[in-house]
């Protein structure tokens, strides 16, 4: 059962731009070759790291939106893992937060407008008002001033 991933990971600042191409590109057959699919590649370039990474304080970002097995994804993590120019990796499963999303959108979308016909909650909430604001008063009326504390 294929799913929808993101793997970003960080490749070494000192790295050659035809080097980290030919690492991306490794990856991506990685993918392929497995049974999945590359949907995008984003080369998000250099950026500086929270904290020291392998005595590095920056790096070159690559984000992979790939749809592919577990197994595939182990793979590629395994990869990820071993190959001495990446200095951090995450692999996120996207396929579930995308349905969480479309279903909020299916709840605020605008439903069809009502014909201008009279509400009834127009003419139930004028005797609600009605009485509450006497109720309200007979409690504050009937409230008992609260005895001072024995010492």
């Amino acid at each position: 059962m294929s799913r929808l991933y993101e793997v970003m990971f960080i490749v070494r600042p000192d790295l050659a731009e035809e080097e980290a191409d030919k690492l991306i590109a490794g990856f991506e057959s990685t993918v392929t070759s497995g049974g999945g699919a590359v949907k995008t590649t984003e080369k998000m370039g250099r950026r500086k790291l929270a904290y020291d990474v392998r005595k590095f304080s920056d790096g070159n970002y690559v984000l992979l939106t790939i749809e592919a097995g577990g197994a595939v994804v182990a793979e590629l993590e395994r990869r990820l893992r071993v190959t001495e120019p990446v200095i951090k990796f995450i692999t996120v499963r996207i396929d579930e937060e995308e349905k969480r999303i479309a279903k909020i959108k299916a709840i605020r979308a605008p439903k069809k407008k009502r014909s201008a016909e009279p509400s009834h909650a127009a003419h139930h909430s004028a005797p609600a008002a009605a009485v509450a604001a006497p109720v309200a008063a007979v409690e504050a009326a009937t409230e008992v001033e609260a005895e001072p504390a024995q010492a």
